[in-house]
């Protein structure tokens, strides 16, 4: 088993609604037949945009994507958590993201609510900083340990 990366999806299938990203042109390829007829899945070359999806995490809704990255280095999500958490963002890393249903528009992740709403506040001028985003995958792999 590969080691915990917070900033790397864990399954490209997931986030791709029953895809997988297998050839070298990252076209998605159908995994298998339970998502012929599924209108979500996204086409070949679409480029897949998870703004405004909803966030569930383990234990009930987190809040709606504000903004999503797919830097090489730093996939994450922005999560808007709205009254939850008094207006406040929280910063997912991609590895957070159990799977994706395109269809209800909603992000699973594995996450309780309290391991977000405990996460490192975000601050989206702190983001760009090494010591920043080291504090936040750290604390996401240390409630990977612990989940």
């Amino acid at each position: 088993m590969q080691p915990f990366n917070p900033w790397s999806w864990r399954d490209p299938a997931a986030l791709a609604g029953g895809y997988q990203q297998t050839d070298p042109d990252d076209v998605p390829q159908q995994r298998s037949g339970d998502a012929d007829d599924r209108p979500d899945a996204p086409g070949p070359g679409t480029p897949i945009d998870l703004t405004g999806y909803r966030v569930e995490a383990t234990d009930g809704r987190i809040g709606s994507i504000d903004e999503a990255s797919e830097d090489a280095d730093a996939r994450y999500l922005v999560v808007d958590t709205g009254p939850w958490i008094f207006g406040k963002k929280v910063l997912l890393p991609a590895g957070t993201v159990a799977r994706v249903d395109h269809l209800e528009r909603v992000v699973h992740v594995d996450r309780t609510r309290d391991q977000v709403k405990e996460s490192p506040a975000f601050d989206p001028d702190d983001f760009g900083r090494p010591d920043y985003r080291d504090r936040v995958g750290t604390y996401y792999t240390e409630s990977y340990r612990q989940h």
